[in-house]
């Protein structure tokens, strides 16, 4: 989740429509600017080698959260303050940030081509590795915590966390799980029109379910399997109605900027940042916010920075800032990192393969794009699509497309082999059918004898 650095008071107070609709339209590159953003989270352990307990570290305590970002510094980090706490650094690879218990997360930089997008994960893993040798740190690449109850982990003194925290409960059963619990990897994507933003979007979200089972990895709440292969999806079924899911009017006749404007206008406020400080606003009309009748600001109208907020309170499967954001996808392993955005620029970023891959879902009813995203969590691959095939069958054509859509970009390594091969490890997951998930599910029946700490053998 973004952090603010400043109180954005300088910023023009909104005033009229245009305004709302200007991030998306700013948005809008020509191809040759399009950009590769990669985000991904990993859990943070105490190592049991160096006197730890697999626990979970607060962030004040000796070797926590804040000495580890403050030891970051070293390689050039800057640190970012919210009232007298470290809680971010930022840096020429982009960001480092905390989410609610403690997870840490890299925020790339725009990147032209997926070369350069392995090269800063293997750069920031790295980095956290030497840091967190020094510190009795070890990091995890899983989609959700194997074996800690919520009451086990830490908060992070950040205040848009503490309003989130207090609210999420009111709104459903399982919003705490994903703020603590889960960790993901995302793709920022760019656009060059309002019609392409629309059929990325579409293409996107309609195979977003895919990405999910390809990634799958969260098979083990508190130590047991818990009868999913995505759990942290099936999380966000049951978070916020409000502000998740499939998004039914992205494939209406008529979607653009202006009916994402009023998505937005229509999902409930969290906060409103002033003077260094989060109001709590959760569950407030931004329409309102617009009039000046904001109960905890009366008579203040928002400024362009307060929008901004707003539009990453929003959490469906794909989101639309000025790029569009893939949402779908586990943590894991550094091959997993690389292999995402790969997956997406694949699909996306070539004219021919996005023509494609909408080819095969362009006629699905949302009944039947609702059904396949209600099922993925516990069947991932074996998933029924339209027409009575299974997902797997799906994800071999739609591998296909995105091969050809790298091998189309050209876009060239040192050693001058293109970007296909950062898909290797989707290959094998497609032709086996069997995702990363499943493959823990058989050790933990198998070779673990039950043991959920052996997991942590499986870190970055």
């Amino acid at each position: 989740m973004s952090t603010r650095e400043e109180s954005g008071a300088e910023d023009p107070i909104i005033e009229s429509r245009d305004q709302l609709v200007a991030p998306m339209q700013r948005g809008e590159k020509p191809k040759d600017q399009w950009r590769i953003g990669t985000e991904h989270e990993k859990l943070v352990y105490k190592r049991p080698e160096d006197g730890g307990d697999f626990r979970a570290p607060s962030y004040d305590e000796p070797c926590g959260i804040r000495d580890m970002l403050l030891n970051l510094q070293r390689f050039g980090w800057i640190p970012v303050e919210e009232n007298g706490n470290v809680i971010a650094l930022k840096g020429e690879d982009g960001a480092v940030s905390l989410e609610p218990a403690g997870q840490l997360e890299l925020s790339g930089a725009p990147l032209e081509n997926l070369h350069q997008t392995c090269n800063e994960t293997g750069r920031h893993l790295a980095q956290v590795k030497e840091v967190g040798e020094k510190c009795g740190i070890g990091f995890l690449g899983l989609g959700m915590w194997p074996d800690k109850t919520r009451e086990e982990l830490p908060i992070m003194p950040k205040g848009r966390y503490d309003i989130m925290l207090r609210h999420m409960p009111r709104v459903g059963s399982l919003g705490l799980d994903m703020m603590l619990r889960t960790c993901t990897i995302q793709v920022n994507l760019d656009y060059s029109s309002e019609a392409d933003m629309v059929k990325k979007f579409r293409t996107s979200l309609a195979l977003q379910p895919l990405a999910t089972a390809l990634f799958a990895n969260s098979p083990f709440t508190e130590g047991k399997p818990n009868g999913y292969l995505s759990y942290r999806s099936h999380i966000w079924s049951d978070t916020d109605p409000h502000r998740t899911g499939m998004l039914p009017f992205v494939f209406e006749d008529g979607f653009g900027y202006e009916r994402w404007v009023d998505y937005m206008l229509d999902v409930p406020m969290y906060f409103v940042y002033r003077d260094g400080k989060y109001i709590d606003a959760a569950g407030l009309s931004f329409r309102d916010f617009l009039e000046g009748k904001l109960s905890v600001l009366p008579g203040e109208k928002p400024r362009q920075s307060d929008w901004w907020d707003h539009l990453s309170t929003a959490f469906p499967e794909v989101r639309l800032k000025s790029f569009l954001e893939m949402r779908g996808a586990d943590g894991g392993p550094w091959s997993r990192i690389c292999a995402l955005p790969a997956f997406w620029v694949g699909l996306l970023y070539d004219e021919a393969a996005l023509d494609a891959a909408w080819e095969l879902v362009k006629d699905w009813t949302m009944e039947e794009r609702e059904a396949l995203r209600n099922a993925v969590p516990k069947l991932a691959l074996d998933a029924e699509i339209p027409g009575g095939h299974r997902l797997q069958d799906l994800a071999k054509d739609v591998m296909k497309i995105a091969r050809q859509g790298l091998t189309a970009r050209n876009r060239l390594g040192q050693s001058g082999d293109n970007e296909t091969g950062f898909l290797s490890t989707l290959d094998e997951i497609v032709e086996s059918g069997k995702v990363p998930a499943q493959r823990l599910l058989d050790k933990y029946h198998g070779e673990w004898g039950g043991d959920i700490k052996r997991v942590y053998k499986y870190s970055f």
